[in-house]
């Protein structure tokens, strides 16, 4: 029964509503959240993390919109503090290129070991084929 009770708690915990002045400001709010990454949590946006980073960040960001920060000035300030990983859709540059083309390098390195493999299979087959045929005299059992 306990567990149950803590388990609700634990669950109560979940993203507090906040005084919005009207629903556009609320949509505004939520896109916004959208967009960038929990710094602890990885791979959850502002809007879906629990963590408790998560919360003060969009209380941070509710903060700032209220100050009538535009949501690029509201995403310059985060950055800021926890560099461009917070942004789901980091800018292509000099520290972000491992992130935008690293799978891909990754992709193309292991097809190379899959050709190379590939070929050097071949490569023993044939050398193993031809030892066999001159070994061969020509006499059948």
């Amino acid at each position: 029964m306990v567990m149950l009770v803590f388990a609700g708690a634990v669950h109560a915990q979940a993203i507090e509503p906040m005084p919005f002045a009207n629903h556009a400001q609320e949509l505004r709010f939520q896109h916004l959240t959208q967009q960038l990454r929990c710094p602890m949590c990885q791979n959850e946006t502002l809007a879906d993390s629990n963590a408790p980073i998560a919360r003060d960040l969009r209380n941070q960001i509710f903060k700032l919109m209220q100050q009538g920060r535009s949501d690029d000035e509201i995403k310059q300030y985060l950055v800021a503090r926890y560099s461009d990983y917070i942004l789901y859709n980091p800018p292509l540059k000099t520290g972000t290129v491992l992130l935008w083309f690293g799978p891909l390098l990754i992709l193309l390195g292991g097809g190379g070991v899959v050709l190379v493999a590939l070929r050097k299979r071949k490569r023993q087959g044939v050398e193993a084929t031809t030892v066999g045929e001159s070994a061969d005299n020509g006499e059948d059992w």
